[in-house]
């Protein structure tokens, strides 16, 4: 029995409550009180939910036909960013697939901000609500991520029961298995790449710069030509991190937690480069971008001659679209730039957690990763190691290496590793402080 409308999205900056979780209790009880309606909604849920969320938790993962079977006629309601069309676009071939070949109905809730979902999950425990609740796959990383694990939050371990997980080969792929420095242990399945990628008009501009102090030089000499989007969005706040790896002199402390560090220490060489960094961005850094969309359409404009992205195959895709000129071109940074992998989640108290775990395991077949990372679809990384897919499967993974707009083929061995997600949490705090009213 299919289950009604998914529940109206809380505020976006839940992102920062949903962190606090495990400091006080006073951060459940705001969440619960931030939906009223929890207890009747989760109430109106099927029954055959409850049974289903007890009888997976009681089932050996290694049953995977009998998996297949309880997913049959369920509905999987998928929390996650829904800010991109063609991740969106996507999406909703999974879930035509997932109807096809499954009988499952994918309904994709669209979020500003995966904080939104975890001060959901945060607000049914609170309400005692374990085995009925109202979200059952997350796409998930980073801080988001530890918060739940950290909080027991989550369902599992459940990616290597997964049968196509095999194909990531983790143990010769270990980033599969870490999420910001967080060990996974299993309760979250990978499922794509990302690596922040510059992109600028070749134009406008000859030779792009190289570092940090470089890009500082490069603004001077061209005001209001570069930008970043306003934190805590997640592209601008990924530009603070890139930009504090490579000013601090030590970056050791930034893969542990924050609190073990001197945060002031730490961080001051950002901040003077920040200050100096301000003036000269697009409308002197009084006024930021809302997101990296919205940086791209600037570029669009011609408003900007230099941008980046945390999708690689994004400028290139976006040029065929006709949204960039086709002048545009791609490259990192000389001493590689910040990449990570993305998973999905299972919240402890998933209504369908069958439904959830089939449709995890499809994200990981190499069709649904070949289809993910063609550029003409959205150009998503696989997290496959293709020396383990078939090579009928591997003719089917595109790339665009050929296409002038895309980075060239070894441009994303450079790739650093996320600091601890604690970091994440005090940048955008210090940042909204001294800039967050300009």
């Amino acid at each position: 029995m299919r289950r009604t409308a998914p529940f109206a999205l809380l505020r976006p900056r839940a992102r920062f409550l949903a962190r606090s979780l495990g400091r006080s209790l006073s951060a459940l009880v705001v969440a619960a009180i931030a939906l009223p309606s929890l207890a009747q909604e989760s109430g109106s849920a099927a029954s055959d939910g409850a049974t289903n969320a007890r009888s997976i938790n009681a089932a050996s993962l290694t049953d995977w036909a009998a998996i297949e079977q309880a997913a049959r006629g369920q509905t999987v309601y998928w929390n996650t960013w829904g800010g991109d069309s063609r991740t969106n676009d996507y999406l909703a071939w999974v879930a035509e697939a997932l109807e096809t070949r499954h009988d499952i109905e994918l309904v994709h809730v669209k979020l500003s901000d995966t904080g939104t979902a975890v001060s959901r999950v945060i607000a049914e425990k609170a309400a005692g609500n374990l085995a009925e609740g109202a979200i059952d796959l997350i796409w998930i990383n980073g801080e988001n991520f530890a918060a739940m694990k950290d909080n027991d939050l989550l369902f599992g371990p459940f990616a290597e029961a997964l049968p196509h997980y095999a194909l990531t080969r983790a143990d010769d792929n270990p980033e599969v298995r870490v999420d910001f420095t967080v060990p996974t242990e299993g309760f979250e399945a990978p499922w794509g790449k990302a690596q922040l990628t510059f992109y600028y008009d070749g134009a406008r501009l000859e030779t792009p710069p190289g570092n940090m102090a470089a890009l500082l030089d490069w603004a001077r000499a061209h005001p209001g030509r570069f930008t970043y989007p306003l934190v805590p969005d997640f592209t601008g706040s990924t530009f603070l991190k890139q930009a504090l790896i490579e000013l601090t002199p030590d970056t050791a402390p930034l893969y542990h937690p924050v609190e073990e560090a001197d945060f002031a220490a730490v961080t001051a060489p950002l901040w003077d480069y920040l200050d100096a960094l301000h003036p000269q961005l697009w409308r002197e850094g009084r006024h930021f971008p809302s997101s990296g969309p919205e940086m791209k359409r600037l570029m669009g404009d011609g408003e900007l001659s230099l941008a980046f992205t945390f999708i690689p195959s994004e400028p290139a895709a976006a040029v065929a679209d006709f949204q960039l000129p086709p002048t545009t071109r791609s490259y990192v940074l000389d001493g590689g730039t910040l990449g990570n992998v993305h998973f999905v989640a299972i919240p402890f108290n998933a209504s369908h957690k069958a439904g959830a775990l089939v449709t995890a395991d499809f994200l990981l077949s190499p069709e649904a990763q070949a289809h993910k990372q063609d550029p003409a679809v959205w150009g998503d990384r696989t997290v496959l190691d293709m020396d383990a897919v078939s090579e009928e499967s591997r003719a089917t993974f595109i790339d665009d290496t050929d296409n002038p707009a895309a980075l060239p083929a070894d441009a994303l061995s450079k790739t650093l590793p996320e600091p601890h997600p604690s970091w994440m949490e005090r940048l955008e705090a210090a940042w909204l402080e001294r800039y967050g009213n300009p």
